[in-house]
């Protein structure tokens, strides 16, 4: 079997185990932070693998069928078993304090409501988190472990690939009542339009905006106006509020368009030629808590790209 097949397994698993535990679809998906819809795709895909079903569905509910409840037991005890373990290694050998510095988009939409399943694997691991901007130079010494959405190099330090990001436009139902209709780029000369002036460091304000549009191929419009922040969850909130159109990036927004606070009014989602990194001193790893954040994280962006695969167009 390929590597890929192997993690597209376990996240199948990981995702069938949750609904078993819950007998619902709409209660594994707020803990999994997916859509009901992803949680049931998910497991139709485990289904059709199998070659048979692990749930019936049911107009109140599902239920797991015979095939559903033995697997559902086998995965229980599996994932007992690697919990047990390793709450002995956490007993033994992992805990202190861990520097975890992050940009603040990230720390705030992707990782903090991931933490708690941190905190319940190593409860002997405390974090100081600190939020800083890519524009704060990243010092050794200063940190453990630091999240960053990568447009460069790190002289001297060591890194790991997290996840990739894609960007489109998104907006406010709101916004578009009583306008123009908004189907493609050049309808944006009607609506005004939000910058986050920190997206693309070093460059002019309008730097994402005018990056998308050629992305899709659409030349000419003016993006030289509207409001700016310097912050992207201030851009969002501003786009949530109907102040305008907004760039938003695939890995922070999910609760937003499931919601319909925000909608996609036109276009593709293009990757922006960005990921979020990782980065530790060199020998920084051999350190127990160290590497065990390391890997958890690196397990984390694993399930989530399993979840939410990224691929042109696809939001």
């Amino acid at each position: 079997m390929s590597r890929q097949f192997h993690a597209q397994t376990y996240v199948w698993l990981h995702v069938f185990s949750c609904a078993a535990r819950h007998l619902s679809f709409t209660r594994c998906a707020e803990e999994l932070h997916i859509t009901p819809g992803a949680v049931s795709q998910q497991i139709r895909q485990l289904e059709e693998r199998l070659g048979f079903r692990l749930f019936h569905r049911r107009p109140r509910g599902v239920e797991l069928s015979a095939e559903g409840q033995r697997l559902a037991l086998t995965v229980s005890e599996a994932y007992g078993s690697i919990d047990a373990e390793l709450r002995r290694l956490d007993a033994g050998m992992i805990g202190g304090t861990l520097r975890l510095r992050s940009i603040p988009s990230f720390l705030g939409k992707w990782l903090t409501p991931r933490l708690p399943r941190l905190q319940q694997r190593y409860p002997e691991i405390q974090l100081r988190l600190v939020a800083e901007d890519s524009s704060v130079a990243l010092h050794e010494g200063d940190f453990d472990l630091a999240i960053d959405l990568n447009d460069g190099s790190y002289p001297g330090l060591q890194s790991t690939a997290l996840l990739d990001e894609q960007i489109f436009p998104v907006c406010a139902p709101s916004l578009l009542r009583g306008r123009p209709p908004l189907h493609g780029p050049a309808d944006l000369a009607h609506f005004p339009l939000l910058h986050d002036i920190t997206a693309w460091r070093g460059s002019y304000e309008y730097a994402e905006w005018e990056f998308y549009l050629n992305a899709i191929g659409f030349e000419g419009a003016d993006v030289r106006r509207g409001h700016t922040f310097n912050r992207n969850h201030l851009t969002i909130e501003a786009a949530i509020a109907g102040m305008g159109v907004a760039i938003a990036r695939r890995t922070l927004l999910n609760d937003e368009l499931e919601r319909g606070t925000l909608i996609v009014p036109f276009g593709l989602a293009v990757p922006n030629h960005k990921r979020y990194v990782l980065l530790y001193a060199p020998g920084a790893l051999s350190h127990p808590g160290v590497r065990a954040v390391h890997d958890w994280l690196v397990e984390e962006a694993e399930i989530f790209r399993g979840l939410h695969p990224l691929g042109e167009g696809q939001l």
